[in-house]
């Protein structure tokens, strides 16, 4: 850990806690020990804010991978796990819920420093939807049953299904909520009674990796949950083309979805995909403005920008669009801009150099292409990967910026006139994570609804998430589902049973 960092810890007053797990050598996950990568590689990690060195972690190999799938079909094909009971495993994963949730503020500080958050909203939204995702699906298994069913063909038989686990689980997570995403996948596949291996974000490792030690001091057999950390290029690729793992679950950009689609597919592996997004949003001439400046905001800067379902795209009814851009604006210039151990933070850094670079790119795109740039947009002087939120006005469908996703705090509006041409806006796009509509007229909203084409759609309100309800998106924001009973079914396979009777 270099001086910045350290200097930062001791500004925002770090806890005993964090520092010591930041302070020991990061190590993978596999088979219930700590181990290095079989090559000895390593990847440097980077805190957000300051653009310090905080650690490094192990790079991993193909070899790593298989050693994490031998233990982890060993677990599924007869070990411990295969023969816990329903009661049992729910046990374990309450137990493992109650153990995140004691360590919330160490595990939010850690999310704060690796990925470069709000401190405050990672205790608040990513610690506290971890718990409550672990505790929705520690619920489960003793709720996955099939069904007896009374044939019509001639003859006497007994014929029932049985619902039976998937697997081995590949699970590969994204950056920019690291432990939050990762409980989606992990803990419904653990429910389900597979095993898992989770591949972080290169960028962000290190909640993932404090969570392992959690997972080992609630008890879980070792080989159930494996960690290989490293690149994408090496691990996800395996991931995709190993024969020993039965599926893939992956949320991350369309591009390199499709990549790991292709793979999986060709070694048919089951796979959910949860890609990018361009998500758009309609104001109403009869919604509150006030009310929808501010959820629009949040909508959009909340994780500053860096969230695949945010609501980048705002199509106001003409007649209150000036009116409706002024409250926006308003809302926004209240938005902290900080680090993200900052408690008042609210909209940090970008999570590397890179990705600061790309959205500063999109925002002179914008300017170059004719667009309004009405708020914001610059690029603070000093340490740090930070951006101001920006907004732009007079936007038209044909520009990048309203096209492409950015995966920054960056908003870009237009008017309409009628619903017809605010669904057409809407749809004009490759994606469909989500949309959302701000009206206080439920038959206009009832009427939109449909014709969205969206997997969620949030009505006076932007990301409205609860683990019981499944989220997942239409056309290029890929198939499949996480959360809520929905994301069950794609983690178990059906067996038709068939007894001939006397």
């Amino acid at each position: 850990m270099d001086s910045l960092v350290r200097n930062y810890l001791d500004q925002y007053g770090v806890s005993d806690a964090t520092r010591r797990f930041l302070a020991k050598p990061q190590k993978m996950f596999i088979d219930g020990a700590w181990v290095d990568s079989a090559n000895g590689a390593t990847f440097d990690i980077f805190e957000p804010s300051t653009g310090g060195l905080v650690t490094r972690a192990p790079s991993g190999t193909a070899d790593d991978l298989d050693r994490a799938v031998r233990a982890a079909r060993r677990q599924f094909d007869g070990g411990e796990w295969r023969r816990l009971k329903p009661l049992e495993r729910e046990r374990l994963l309450h137990r493992l819920a109650d153990l995140i949730e004691t360590h919330g503020d160490e595990l939010a500080e850690i999310e704060a420093i690796d990925m470069g958050k709000s401190v405050t909203f990672a205790r608040e939204i990513d610690i506290q939807g971890t718990v409550d995702t672990f505790r929705y699906f520690a619920g489960w298994p003793s709720k996955l049953h099939g069904r007896t069913v009374e044939p019509s063909i001639p003859g006497n038989y007994l014929a029932y299904t049985r619902k039976e686990p998937l697997g081995v689980v590949a699970a590969i997570v994204p950056w920019n909520f690291p432990l939050q995403t990762m409980a989606w996948k992990v803990a419904a596949a653990l429910a389900a009674g597979c095993t898992v291996i989770v591949k972080p974000a290169e960028l962000t490792s290190l909640s993932t990796l404090r969570f392992a030690e959690l997972v080992q001091e609630a008890g879980f057999p070792d080989g159930v949950v494996n960690i290989v950390t490293g690149k994408g290029s090496v691990i996800g690729a395996a991931m995709s083309a190993h024969p020993g793992i039965n599926k893939v679950t992956f949320t991350g950009s369309t591009p390199v979805g499709q990549e790991v689609g292709r793979t999986a597919v060709g070694n048919l592996k089951h796979v959910t995909l949860e890609l990018g997004g361009k998500s758009p949003v309609l104001v109403l001439d009869d919604a509150d403005l006030a009310s929808a400046a501010r959820a629009v905001a949040n909508g959009v800067f909340f994780n500053s920008g860096q969230v695949c379902d945010a609501g980048t795209r705002v199509y106001v009814q003409r007649s209150v669009h000036d009116a409706f851009l002024d409250e926006l604006i308003a809302v926004t210039r209240t938005l902290k801009l900080a680090p993200g151990l900052d408690r008042d933070c609210y909209i940090g850094p970008m999570v590397s150099a890179q990705q600061k670079k790309v959205v500063a790119g999109y925002i002179e795109a914008g300017r170059r292409e004719g667009a309004k740039l009405v708020h914001g947009g610059a690029t603070p002087e000093g340490p740090g990967h930070f951006i101001e939120p920006a907004i732009f006005a007079h936007c038209t469908p044909d520009m990048s910026i309203v096209r492409e996703e950015i995966f920054g705090p960056v908003l870009v509006t237009s008017p309409f006139d009628t619903l017809e041409e605010a669904v057409s806006l809407a749809n004009d796009t490759p994606f469909g994570l989500a949309a959302a509509i701000y009206s206080n007229d439920l038959a206009r909203v009832h009427t939109l609804i449909p014709q969205l084409h969206a997997g969620s759609v949030y009505v006076n309100a932007h990301s409205t998430i609860d683990p019981s309800m499944p989220f997942g998106g239409f056309k290029d924001s890929g198939f499949g589902k996480d959360l809520g009973p929905e994301q069950l079914d794609y983690l178990m396979e059906t067996k038709a049973v068939w007894i001939t009777l006397p």
